[in-house]
């Protein structure tokens, strides 16, 4: 088969693209045909050695696949030949990646595709999805009627945490560019502040003015000291982006108030919790309210551009999918 792969960590240009061996699948692993993958920053973060994992070279890089069942016990794995199917946690901690023509994956991260979503919206949304489900209601304990403060709310996590805390009852206060204000409203946020503006913070504040249950960046700028003047008491942080940030942690702030700040990471998600995650994206999927904003689509020989495209900064708004079979 052909595949996108690496044979030790470092830049996006040691990804290189050509014939592997096909994978092999165990007695509770399903062969999967792969239609789309895409590529997520912590795709870049494993294949370059930032986020340290176990990885078995020739390393598969990519984590998202959507495609169909080619082989499976289903006695043993639930899943038949031609079923459709997605997963979001391969190509780390031991497990071959994505993009490939084929790729295996245990029965336990896969899920099938809801009937009537395209495979390429599929895709694109997995991941994004998965990271704001568990960042919202494992970490964040998000309950219906709190209001969540979600920094960068026009951007792929950010547009999937407006629409799962909607969805869940809670009210949105979210910061974008200006010119995607539309874009969150149409989400459903019920206030959006402009990121940019001088008066950003008294803007946030006027719009909680019984503060925040909970507040999530995606930005990865992790201004602590900010975020928690926003939080209401027993007020939630939870920190989803930034590799390389080091923000001060106003401690008074903190435990005057019982207020909490946590980690979170989707690759050290459980099985269990991915998979209930994945029960709420398709939920969101079948209903339309997990969508990308626009695509770029991109052979699997371009996976090394794709990858530096990512680090680049170079797909505001926009997902690469990757079809294999080009």
């Amino acid at each position: 088969m052909r595949a996108a792969y690496i044979e030790r960590l470092g830049p996006a240009e040691e990804i290189r693209c050509g014939p592997l061996p096909d994978p092999v699948p165990g007695p509770t692993d399903v062969l999967v045909e792969v239609t789309a993958t895409t590529v997520n920053a912590v795709d870049t973060f494993v294949r370059s050695g930032l986020f340290p994992t176990p990885l078995p070279m020739p390393f598969v890089v990519g984590r998202d696949l959507v495609g169909t069942v080619l082989s499976a016990d289903e006695r043993a794995t639930g899943f038949a030949p031609g079923d459709v199917v997605w997963c979001n946690s391969l190509g780390h901690a031991g497990r071959q990646g994505a993009a490939a023509e084929r790729a295996v994956v245990p029965m336990e991260r896969l899920y099938r595709v809801p009937p009537g979503v395209p495979p390429r919206a599929t895709v694109a949304a997995v991941f994004p999805a998965g990271t704001a489900y568990l960042a919202l209601f494992t970490h964040g304990r998000l309950r219906p009627g709190d209001t969540v403060i979600v920094e960068g709310a026009a951007g792929h996590v950010g547009a999937a945490l407006v629409a799962f805390a909607v969805d869940a009852g809670a009210r949105v206060v979210a910061t974008a560019a200006a010119d995607d204000a539309a874009y969150c409203t149409a989400l459903g946020a019920d206030e959006v502040v402009d990121y940019r503006a001088a008066d950003r913070v008294e803007r946030l504040a006027a719009a909680c003015p019984g503060g925040a249950a909970l507040y999530l960046d995606t930005s990865g700028r992790n201004d602590l000291a900010t975020a928690m003047d926003l939080l209401a008491f027993r007020g939630r942080i939870v920190v989803l982006a930034g590799a390389s940030s080091q923000p001060v942690l106003p401690v008074a702030a903190l435990y005057m108030h019982d207020r909490t700040v946590s980690g979170f990471v989707i690759s050290h998600a459980t099985a269990a919790e991915l998979a209930e995650a994945a029960v709420a994206t398709n939920r969101l999927l079948a209903a339309g309210q997990l969508r990308p904003r626009a695509t770029v689509d991109l052979p699997l020989s371009a996976t090394a551009e794709a990858h530096a495209m990512v680090e680049r900064g170079e797909l505001r708004g926009r997902r690469v999918v990757i079809t294999p079979g080009d």
